[in-house]
């Protein structure tokens, strides 16, 4: 059985649901702590300023996103990598293309580390995952030049990510393009 998250686990996840639904606009204290299901003052206790609760969020999908993205790659060092193993792992990444807290609240935070310097060096951290893993498929492929290519596909997989997430149209989509992509470089 799983232990309950921490109070300040709590505003986390409540902080990217609000996001979720309302855009970083949307995260109030008062809010936070009615969906968090805590006092006013544990908001205040754990989170001085609001721009602390959303470094903080973004620092905890960061962690969680950079943890599932490096265990992927080395997944795939260990594994061996075909077309079909990239297509495996591809699907994992856009099988959680949802609109859901977990999946937009991200771009909302990104868009908004655009806005504030504080943010970026978590986004990079972030990005930094997505690249080793888009390269570590690559090579596995067979791609040259895989490390330069990475930050590439990664840009194309956020591309149709958002696409996905803004039209409601399915990952499989993401999946193709990918593919393509990987194939056409691997004849490069």
């Amino acid at each position: 059985m799983s232990k309950p998250p921490g109070t300040r686990q709590s505003i986390i996840d409540a902080v990217l649901r609000t996001i979720a639904e309302d855009g970083v606009a949307g995260v109030t204290n008062r809010r936070i702590a009615k969906e968090a299901k805590v006092s006013l003052g544990s908001v205040t206790y754990h989170f001085a300023t609001r721009h602390e609760m959303l470094r903080e969020s973004l620092l905890h999908f960061v962690a969680e996103e950079t943890r599932r993205f490096t265990e992927l790659a080395d997944q795939c060092r260990t594994d061996g990598m075909d077309i079909d193993r990239a297509s495996a792992t591809v699907g994992q990444v856009a099988g959680c293309t949802r609109t859901d807290s977990r999946h937009i609240a991200p771009f909302e935070l990104y868009v908004q580390a655009g806005r504030d310097e504080r943010l970026r060096t978590a986004a990079a951290q972030c990005f930094a995952a997505y690249d080793q893993l888009a390269a570590r498929i690559l090579t596995g492929l067979g791609v040259p030049e895989a490390e330069r290519l990475a930050s590439t596909t990664v840009a194309l997989v956020f591309g149709l990510q958002l696409r996905s997430l803004a039209t409601g149209a399915p990952a499989e989509e993401l999946v193709d393009a990918l593919l393509l992509l990987a194939r056409g470089a691997q004849h490069a």
